[in-house]
């Protein structure tokens, strides 16, 4: 089976961790983000897989071709980033065989297995308070979709699409997103996958909505420790540290070291990082950074970032309060 997976995004909202290391590369519970991707994907039994780089895309090709050798791979690249449905055209190949499309900047609760299992084309849905900042699947009965509608302004349904789709024949959705580009069919300025897709609902095709349990898009700093809490919840922990306290779930790398700290819950600590002193929880310390005598909660460490704060000794009596800023 064949994957098709856009990350060419630069990560604006994600700065300055994405100044010198695209999105898709953030190290997540001990993994890179792709990484994760990937790991989902084989489970689904896929072995070929397109990945569309842009930004920085040479670190992205390094990882996955040391890591996930063992696929068939190729890396289209989107020198212009003319939206998610262009994205998707350029891994798409003139073949009537399936194709499972899901973005490399997320993270999907769901079983991929069954996901591809459909009969039907798929896509994941899931249901969201304010559907305005989505697009949106409109549904029969019988969970086929019988509208796409990218971020409308007065939505119909609460069914968002979360960024994964199973298309059956990947020249169906090859042509439709040809023709939008043809005809110059732009919303908000960009090709959208989502138009391509009414598209094809518009010929006969039929499209099934499979609710998920939830997705993690990580574009922003909240969203993406939401993801390294939902994967660390699902991996094993791993703890390598002496003389510290540790409150699962967390990473920490063998080659990281970690004294007299508290760490977690909701930890990664990357290779060749040093703690000291320290109470973290809900954060991500990168490779080869450093933290010293600091409380940290919902963080984000760059690589060989420095942190440090000031060793205090008090003498406080009882019934004492203490606030130190």
């Amino acid at each position: 089976m064949r994957a098709v997976i856009p990350a060419a995004g630069i990560g604006k909202r994600l700065r300055p961790h994405t100044l010198n290391v695209p999105k898709v590369m953030i190290n997540l519970a001990g993994r890179r983000l792709i990484g994760h991707v990937l790991d989902a994907v084989e489970s689904a039994g896929v072995d070929s897989v397109s990945i569309v780089v842009g930004y920085k895309g040479e670190q992205v090709e390094e990882y996955v071709n040391r890591f996930y050798s063992h696929l068939r791979l190729d890396f289209p690249y989107q020198a212009e980033r003319k939206g998610l449905g262009h994205a998707v055209l350029e891994g798409l190949e003139d073949k009537d065989e399936g194709v499972l499309i899901l973005l490399g900047d997320t993270v999907f609760d769901v079983d991929f297995k069954e996901f591809v299992a459909n009969k039907n084309n798929a896509i994941a849905v899931a249901k969201v308070d304010d559907p305005r900042r989505f697009g949106v699947a409109e549904i029969n009965a019988n969970h086929r979709i019988s509208r796409l509608v990218e971020k409308p302004e007065n939505p119909k349904s609460d069914l968002a699409l979360a960024g994964m789709y199973y298309i059956q024949d990947q020249r169906v959705l090859k042509a439709a997103i040809e023709k939008l580009i043809a005809d110059d069919m732009k919303t908000r300025g960009e090709y959208q996958l989502t138009d391509a897709l009414q598209l094809m609902i518009e010929n006969g095709e039929h499209i099934e909505a499979v609710e998920i349990n939830g997705w993690y898009d990580c574009g922003t700093k909240e969203s993406l420790l939401d993801s390294h809490r939902f994967l660390l919840k699902h991996h094993l922990s791993t703890e390598h540290s002496k003389g510290s306290i540790i409150h699962p779930p967390v990473f920490i790398h063998e080659e990281a070291k970690v004294s007299n700290s508290v760490i977690g819950p909701n930890v990664t600590i990357d290779k060749g990082a040093a703690v000291s002193g320290a109470i973290l929880s809900e954060t991500i310390v990168g490779k080869g950074a450093h933290i010293n005598n600091m409380i940290l909660n919902n963080s984000l460490i760059g690589d060989h970032a420095l942190v440090e704060g000031q060793k205090r000794v008090v003498n406080v009596g009882d019934y004492s309060e203490l606030k130190l800023n």
